[in-house]
């Protein structure tokens, strides 16, 4: 007979918490896994913050910035969303994307949140090229645009 399969308490990506057979409250550990899918399924942040809103909406998520203070202390670079007046925290996972509303833009994890950062504009020269500058800047607006690149 083969040996049974062992799962953990949590789920190995995001720390889903999991059900186990005749386990008391489960209805507490199937919200919590509801919450934190909801925050990351298609992560979206109001902005990167180091301390708390005063006041945050339900469903409000926020990136925790590099020093964190008050309720976010200890969880630098994760993502903080709140739900039934608490703030349940996810550790990002390599491969991850979010959308910063604060700058419409769109952010990668990969051992770190990456931000774009938007190339200059051409100028000076001895010689300038309208045309080229032209087409530069489109491309440039339209990767703005697009949250690729953040707006200037």
């Amino acid at each position: 007979m083969p040996d049974p399969i062992s799962f953990t308490s949590t789920s190995p990506r995001f720390a889903l918490p999991l059900l186990f057979a005749g386990q008391a409250q489960k209805e507490f550990h199937v919200n919590e896994a509801h919450v934190l899918i909801d925050a990351l399924l298609h992560p979206a942040v109001e902005g990167e913050a180091g301390a708390p809103p005063a006041a945050p909406d339900p469903g409000e998520c926020w990136l925790i910035g590099a020093a964190p203070s008050g309720a976010w202390a200890g969880h630098a670079g994760e993502l903080a969303c709140w739900s039934a007046g608490a703030w349940i925290f996810a550790p990002p996972r390599d491969g991850m994307r979010l959308l910063d509303r604060s700058t419409g833009q769109t952010m990668p994890y990969l051992g770190g949140w990456n931000r774009p950062a938007a190339p200059a504009l051409p100028t000076g020269g001895t010689t300038v090229d309208t045309q080229a500058r032209t087409a530069i800047a489109g491309l440039i607006a339209a990767l703005v645009d697009a949250g690729i690149l953040p707006s200037a």
